[in-house]
């Protein structure tokens, strides 16, 4: 079992940037591949960024690819999502998940998550 603790959300204007962490307490923290979805009000939980144990291979949604990076520090057990340059539609929640099952390949559907965290509000203003 792993816990998960996201940090760094906040009111941003557009064009500006936050850094999300998401600390992970439990199990040793490189048995998991990590990722970030969010979820706007009234929407689905969607996909935004995954990044392997290694932290050597990452992937990301169409929609932040050359705005957001994850990163990870196995050292710190800590996750991170670098956001540069929000939008207006970048505003919900954002959760940190992680994946236990050692596939050696990125997922990016919910269902293969195995825990999450608590979520944190990111608001970007027009």
């Amino acid at each position: 079992q792993v816990q998960l603790v996201e940090s760094g959300g906040g009111l941003v204007q557009a064009g500006g940037s936050l850094r999300l962490s998401c600390a992970a307490s439990g199990r040793p923290f490189e048995a998991y591949a990590m990722g970030w979805f969010r979820q706007a009000p009234g929407e689905d939980r969607e996909f935004v960024a995954v990044i392997s144990r290694s932290g050597f291979s990452t992937y990301y949604a169409d929609s932040v690819k050359g705005r957001f990076t994850i990163f990870r520090d196995n050292a710190k057990n800590t996750v991170y999502l670098q956001m540069n340059s929000l939008k207006f539609d970048d505003t919900a929640v954002y959760y940190c998940a992680a994946d236990k099952s050692g596939v050696g390949y990125l997922r990016t559907g919910t269902d293969y998550y195995d825990y999450w965290g608590q979520g944190t509000q990111v608001t970007v203003s027009s």
